[in-house]
């Protein structure tokens, strides 16, 4: 598994170079909100896409023992990545079932106790991004002094860039409040509402960083939402693929022909996945025309 490392991008004002395609540590988070996982299928995964040049790792506090296998694995490879993690996660919350939003707390304590927890955990001295999760508000953000709290990680040499892991509807305060230099926004083929709010952020000098860019997985392997799929089919976008393209390998594609976004983040626990995925990065975004094509059939579709 190789990667031709052509597709480098500046991660906006930060000035990191990342490659276009990320890797996302969700699927690392294991029971019980996650499939199971050995530290030899992590070790595999992790290291494998290393070796594949991929250079630009994210996770979470509340991913599980995500950051646990990131130190066990690849600590000792550090210099080779870029290391996003999390903050506002509650550390200490009780492992749940519930896939949905964990407990979500950005007092300073609590922000405080999240980073060095991920220090500790993954191995390292530094973090070179720490995002706020879960999109809070402007409100709560100044109410807690978040902004502070993370410049003064910065000042300790702890945190290298600050961001915000932000959606609607609080994104475009974010944007506007001008402090964060990353934003981490879903988006994907089939979920574009987002789009308009990527390229704001982009010219206010952000780096873009796009999760669910291959929508999740979904796609003729069954695993689709059904409204997503069905926005797929509506589109005709069937019509687009050349002979033996999977769904899946289009959409990261098309994800990867955003002019404003700079890499995208994509999860797997499995090796042969993971190589599926930087064969798709090394094939480079769609052609111009493909593109547009696309992006206008699935807005025609959701009128």
């Amino acid at each position: 598994m190789t990667t031709n490392h052509k597709d480098i991008r500046t991660l906006g004002r930060t000035g990191l170079p990342v490659t276009a395609l990320g890797f996302g540590a969700m699927e690392l988070r294991g029971e019980p909100r996650g499939r199971a996982i050995t530290n030899d299928q992590a070790d595999r995964v992790l290291n494998g896409l290393l070796d594949a040049g991929i250079n630009y790792v994210d996770t979470s506090i509340d991913y599980g023992v995500s950051e646990e296998l990131i130190g066990e694995t690849i600590a000792h490879r550090r210099s080779e990545y870029y290391l996003a993690s999390k903050c506002g996660c509650l550390v200490g919350a009780p492992s749940s079932a519930d896939r949905g939003r964990q407990p979500h707390v950005f007092t300073r304590e609590n922000i405080l106790a999240g980073v060095n927890q991920s220090l500790k955990r993954m191995k390292t001295d530094y973090l070179d991004l720490v995002q706020v999760h879960a999109s809070p508000s402007k409100q709560e953000l100044e109410k807690e002094d978040v902004v502070e709290t993370l410049r003064m990680l910065q000042r300790e040499g702890k945190v290298r860039h600050i961001g915000m892991s932000g959606t609607l509807p609080n994104l475009p305060d974010h944007i506007d409040m001008g402090v964060f230099d990353v934003f981490q926004i879903p988006y994907s083929l089939l979920e574009p509402e987002h789009d308009d709010l990527i390229t704001k952020a982009n010219l206010a000098g952000a780096g873009v960083v796009i999760r669910g860019g291959i929508a999740k997985g979904e796609g003729a392997d069954g695993k689709a939402q059904t409204d997503r799929w069905l926005l797929w089919q509506k589109a005709g976008l069937d019509e687009l693929l050349d002979e033996g393209v999977r769904p899946q390998e289009f959409i990261l594609r098309y994800t990867l022909s955003h002019p404003s976004m700079h890499t995208t983040i994509v999860g797997t626990m499995d090796l042969d996945h993971l190589k599926d995925n930087v064969a798709a990065y090394e094939k480079g975004p769609l052609s111009a025309d493909v593109y547009a094509e696309a992006k206008r059939r699935v807005s025609l579709a959701l009128k």
